[in-house]
């Protein structure tokens, strides 16, 4: 369990650099969230309010596919399954939300990973 004051500084930093990255219609944002054990990554429009894609290492149709890997290959390959979902809904052009976490490890993977797909930040 991460400690109360991490959680602060996580969520100050979160704050500041959602007053800058906003998803629109046209470029909407990819948000992660990175626990101990899993990766979660969705493309959220902050005009519509709605997700329009998601993808962890709890979907269904990745979890069969991850078993034996762990970290940033797991990371990776979220990433890649996001790219997948939004070339389905005819979405390239995306912008990237560390949402205050570090930009390295895991969630620097998700954001190569969604590069290798197709996606353009």
């Amino acid at each position: 369990m991460a400690s109360k004051r991490a959680d602060i500084g996580r969520r100050r930093r979160q704050e500041r650099v959602r007053k800058r990255v906003l998803g629109t219609d046209a470029r909407p944002r990819i948000c992660v969230f990175r626990s101990n054990k899993h990766i979660y990554a969705q493309v959220i429009s902050d005009d519509q309010r709605k997700t329009l894609a998601a993808a962890s290492t709890l979907s269904k149709d990745l979890a069969a596919t991850l078993k034996g890997t762990k970290g940033v290959a797991t990371a990776k390959q979220v990433g890649l399954a996001l790219a997948r979902a939004c070339k389905a809904k005819n979405i390239t052009k995306v912008i990237f939300d560390r949402n205050g976490f570090l930009y390295h490890g895991r969630v620097k993977a998700v954001a190569d990973g969604a590069r290798e797909g197709g996606l353009e930040f």
